[in-house]
């Protein structure tokens, strides 16, 4: 992605060829951050406090951090207990266990002295295969939304309804149910995107409008409750989520919320589609119930963060002193409401048949 005309990836090697730099999504899009990591207790921590999130780039967090853990201590103990830590940092998305499985499989059964250079070498593995996945996705999404433009009156806009970000932020670069969006953009499609806030973190209002303002995608800010209204209104075409985790049924785990976004698409006959790369996809688990859900701190849901006329940067209590809150952080939106699944093979059914289909199976 690109601000203000330089490059960015989300995640990327040092100059001094070890540590890791990464840009901290908890400063945005208020300011644009780069923070150093030097040592598997800086990538845990990037992990669990979301200066890194999404499900693709929290692996390839992971994946570096199993690298500076190695760095500090090569043998098989250190290994286990990196991957013990890093796997503990965020329970629902299963690309970090996909990540963490990859490199110590790497790693494993090589002997100490050459586990340092191999782990690196996977992680920019993991990282390059993200990236040409995600333009991948983009480039089957993208053509679901030009044969849906070219069922439009000339001039007019494809809406596309988002949840969260599932965009650059949410990967290595380019996205997941944002790359299809750039595709039709970058394509001269014209799209108007819905960027719902997402509550309690407002991923979308902060992180998902700050990405496609960079890009020069039109779009609207709205509040989490407007989806259904919009679809009713008849301002949708389409909508399109990312995932944090997919069952080998076609089940799907996503930011809270999108199981609602799912029922009124469905009552409104918006196609509703979910882009997600094969490292998302869980082949052990069939039910979607089954997805562990992370519950956060309820002080996401009592404070709200945000820039104030000072220009500082400030959280404020909104709700009534002493109430309680409950933040579950994702939700399970059941197979028969998805219309499909956008992968980088290909688009198919949310269905055991059409994924172990286009997969050949479970690995």
């Amino acid at each position: 992605m690109n601000i203000a005309g330089k490059a960015y990836r989300t995640i990327w090697l040092g100059d001094d060829g070890w540590s890791i730099g990464i840009i901290d999504q908890t400063r945005l899009p208020h300011a644009l951050v780069v923070a150093t990591l030097t040592s598997l207790e800086d990538a845990a921590r990037a992990i669990r406090t979301m200066q890194v999130r999404g499900a693709p780039l929290i692996g390839a967090a992971a994946a570096y951090g199993v690298c500076l853990a190695l760095r500090q201590d090569d043998s098989d103990a250190a290994l286990d207990a990196a991957v013990a830590l890093l796997a503990r940092q965020r329970p629902t998305a299963i690309n970090l266990r996909w990540a963490l499985d990859a490199i110590a499989a790497t790693v494993r059964r090589l002997p100490p002295a050459a586990r340092v250079a191999a782990a690196y070498r996977r992680a920019a593995e993991i990282c390059d295969a993200d990236v040409a996945g995600n333009y991948a996705i983009g480039r089957h999404g993208g053509r679901l939304i030009a044969e849906i433009a070219a069922r439009k009156r000339p001039g007019e806009a494809v809406n596309v309804l988002t949840h969260c970000n599932a965009g650059w932020l949410a990967t290595v670069d380019r996205g997941t149910a944002l790359a299809p969006i750039y595709e039709a953009h970058d394509a001269g499609t014209r799209v108007h995107v819905w960027a719902d806030e997402t509550r309690p973190r407002n991923q979308g209002a902060a992180l998902t409008a700050f990405e496609l303002g960079a890009h020069g995608v039109p779009h609207t800010i709205i509040v989490d409750n407007a989806g259904g209204h919009l679809m009713r209104q008849g301002l949708v075409d389409v909508c399109i989520v990312g995932a944090d985790r997919v069952t080998s049924h076609g089940d799907v785990a996503n930011k809270i919320g999108t199981y609602l976004k799912a029922l009124a698409a469905q009552d409104n006959g918006v196609p509703f589609y979910v882009a997600c790369p094969h490292s998302t996809i869980d082949w052990t688990l069939a039910a979607g119930d089954d997805i562990p859900i992370e519950e956060r701190s309820a002080d996401e849901v009592l404070t709200v963060s945000g820039r104030a006329s000072s220009g500082d940067l400030v959280a404020v209590a909104i709700a009534a002193p002493g109430s309680p809150a409950r933040n579950d952080a994702f939700d399970v939106t059941p197979s028969r409401l998805v219309t499909a699944l956008i992968t980088e093979r290909g688009v198919c059914r949310a269905s055991a048949e059409d994924l172990a289909a286009l997969y050949g199976g479970p690995p």
